[in-house]
């Protein structure tokens, strides 16, 4: 009965991991989608938000039953408990990316400053970072790497706030107009990697058993 028991806190792990790695993927469609104005690909998106969603609701369903059935305590009971919480995070991140599909539809056969999409591509770039070294500090439960995150999230803020300098440049109203959807797109960015960091949080908190709060951050 025990090896079955943690046979399923291996596949619940297992399968959190996979929804960071599908997240990934997701917010990498997405940025490519509203940089290179590819609407069909930004459909994709947001049409695959639903198999997402299910994931991460079959995994808090089998975190309750897994806890209802087997009683877990101390360091299980911890792992059952920050999977929850990550799915939650996940869940939300893979809305962000939608958000940012969403923008894309909304810019279609619209091309503006090509300094914005550099901007938007250099911040995918970092949060995709981020999201792979959040996907490996889950996987192996590295700490070092889990606290860590904060500090690859930094330069992902100083780019969104550069993208208000560039805003203030715009003169024409349609211009501005597009580059509105655009600096939205940069904050679903940062909010992408600022759940990853609240995941990183919580892997500390899995591992350690001690609360912790990151550090860095601007």
């Amino acid at each position: 009965m025990r090896e079955q028991f943690y046979q399923e806190l291996t596949d619940l792990h297992a399968e959190v991991v996979d929804i960071v790695v599908a997240v990934t993927a997701t917010t990498r469609s997405s940025v490519t989608s509203l940089i290179t104005g590819d609407v069909d690909l930004a459909v994709t998106v947001i049409d695959g938000d639903d198999v997402i969603d299910e994931r991460c609701l079959a995994v808090e369903e089998r975190v309750l039953e897994t806890i209802a059935t087997q009683f877990p305590v101390a360091r299980d009971l911890r792992l059952l408990q920050s999977l929850v919480f990550i799915v939650m995070h996940l869940e939300r991140m893979a809305d962000l990316a939608v958000n940012i599909a969403k923008a894309t539809r909304r810019t279609a056969g619209r091309r503006g400053p090509q300094t914005l999409y550099d901007l938007i591509q250099a911040q995918g770039n970092l949060v995709y970072r981020v999201l792979d070294a959040t996907r490996e500090a889950l996987e192996t439960r590295d700490l070092e790497l889990a606290r860590k995150l904060p500090e690859l999230d930094e330069p992902i803020d100083h780019l969104y706030k550069q993208f208000f300098r560039e805003l203030a440049r715009l003169q024409e109203e349609e211009e501005i107009e597009w580059a509105s959807s655009m600096v939205l797109a940069s904050r679903y960015l940062e909010r992408i990697a600022d759940n990853a960091v609240d995941i990183g949080e919580r892997i500390a908190y899995l591992i350690t058993g001690e609360r912790e709060r990151a550090t860095g951050g601007v």
